[in-house]
């Protein structure tokens, strides 16, 4: 996270609230980051503020809200107004703010999967899934790596590209949430619903599941207990599936970038960063290993 990229975006706050006839003074911020989020009190709307050049994404969130709202899906709500609006060259998005709400368990996530899975394909623009997106980028900031760990990782990005195009054929593709994980799919007290729409497209549902067999697999923050009540729920396991290891290692790579880039400008995560590249490259000894949570 840069500088310019955590400041607070106020000017794009007012403009984008006085664009829909929404009230920013007061705004309260939740999250300030390369995406950001403001609360507006009294108005129970959250506003999310995109990064720059993420106006496609932006459509296709509320494109996105709109559909699981008309297949009663628990998921987090528009709020009704015209969207998404620009401001400052940036995309900002609208909600209805959630009940008090925590992560969800692993079988909340097995739950509202299957029931995103079992919807036929939406008849909206969804965008093919694109498990690389922003790998290569994040390799080449990744300045607190060595240069043979990069080199090393880029190796393994490439071998991975490969394997993807390559896959074995799976089940039949889908709408997929795509960052599946407790802190995307969150429990109130009607129960849970997902929320961070803004990785949403058609895709191989395997690559919601593998999420939840990576947490059990390689970061250990999953019990084999837990992972058995998430494949009873959900009613498949995908570590049985061939492809499995393939989509494993995109997703393991994901968090190692994930890690690297944020080190560079936060010198407490760099020992994690590295940690992560020692067990992928065997230095670690056999997985799982202890993980522990950026940002």
């Amino acid at each position: 996270m840069t500088t310019s990229a955590s400041a607070p975006a106020r000017g794009a706050l007012e403009r984008a609230c006085a664009a829909v006839g929404l009230d920013s003074r007061g705004a309260e911020p939740i999250r300030l980051a390369e995406n950001q989020t403001w609360r507006l009190p009294g108005q129970r709307v959250i506003v999310r503020i995109a990064r720059p050049g993420q106006s496609s994404s932006a459509q296709r969130e509320v494109r996105v809200a709109r559909w699981l709202a008309e297949k009663c899906v628990p998921a987090v709500r528009l709020a009704d107004v015209r969207q998404p609006v620009e401001a400052d060259g940036r995309p900002v998005t609208f909600w209805e703010e959630l009940p008090p709400h925590e992560h969800g368990s692993h079988t909340d996530v097995a739950h509202l999967l299957l029931q995103l899975h079992a919807l036929p394909v939406p008849d909206i623009e969804l965008g093919y899934l694109d498990p690389f997106v922003r790998i290569e980028e994040r390799l080449q900031g990744a300045a607190t790596l060595t240069a043979a760990d990069r080199g090393w990782l880029q190796g393994l990005h490439r071998e991975l590209v490969a394997a993807w195009q390559d896959r074995p054929t799976g089940r039949p593709d889908c709408a997929v949430h795509g960052d599946a994980w407790p802190g995307n799919l969150v429990r109130t007290a009607n129960g849970p619903l997902m929320i961070d729409l803004e990785r949403f497209s058609l895709g191989p549902p395997e690559w919601d599941l593998t999420s939840t067999a990576v947490r059990a697999r390689t970061t250990g923050a999953v019990t084999p207990a837990e992972y058995d009540e998430f494949c009873a729920e959900y009613g498949y396991d995908v570590t049985d599936w061939s492809g499995y290891p393939i989509l494993a290692g995109v997703r393991e790579l994901r968090m190692v970038t994930y890690a690297a880039q944020h080190a560079v400008s936060n010198p407490e995560w760099a020992e994690q960063a590295q940690y992560r590249v020692d067990c992928l490259r065997g230095r670690r000894g056999p997985g799982p290993w202890a993980w522990q949570g950026i940002m």
